[in-house]
């Protein structure tokens, strides 16, 4: 059976932020290419996120947003805390693998749920009520490219 067209859009909005050749720039899998241990701890100061925090986070909104598509409310994120990694994580290459995974994961179990979520709802409120289900998803690809800006200028700073 052949996806709904606007299901299908959504889709490709999803990728064009996360994996797929786009006019804006890199996303946010483009963004994470050759990413170096130092790279993805890198701080400019204490306080500020590093890309090993962003990469958690990114995974974090896509798991959440496919609970909100799949209504599962028994599903639990892998990482404790969950939207933010602890700053005192000592974070090695294994972890920053497995998180890099765990990003990948999260995006293949959103496209199935998407794919999966009925077109005839996407115009419904969330039950959180301020979006809709369609909104929620151009969100999503929003925040992935809104990331990969970040992560590309933190490389930057990363190599000064």
């Amino acid at each position: 059976m052949a996806l709904d067209p606007r299901i299908a859009l959504l889709l490709e909005v999803l990728d064009r932020g996360y994996d797929k050749k786009s006019w804006h720039g890199p996303t946010l899998r483009g963004a994470l290419r050759g990413l170096t241990l130092h790279e993805a701890v890198f701080r400019p100061t204490p306080k500020r996120n590093s890309i090993h925090g962003l990469i958690q986070h990114a995974a974090y909104w896509k798991f959440s947003v496919r609970r909100i598509l799949t209504g599962d409310k028994r599903a639990k994120f892998p990482r404790r805390p969950c939207n933010w990694p602890d700053p005192k994580l000592r974070v090695d290459a294994k972890r920053l693998a497995a998180d890099i995974a765990l990003l990948e994961d999260e995006q293949r179990e959103l496209r199935a749920a998407l794919a999966a979520f009925p077109a005839a709802r996407l115009n419904a409120k969330t039950p959180r009520g301020a979006w809709t289900y369609g909104e929620m998803i151009v969100g999503v690809a929003a925040h992935d490219l809104y990331h990969a800006g970040q992560v590309s200028l933190l490389k930057r700073l990363a190599r000064r």
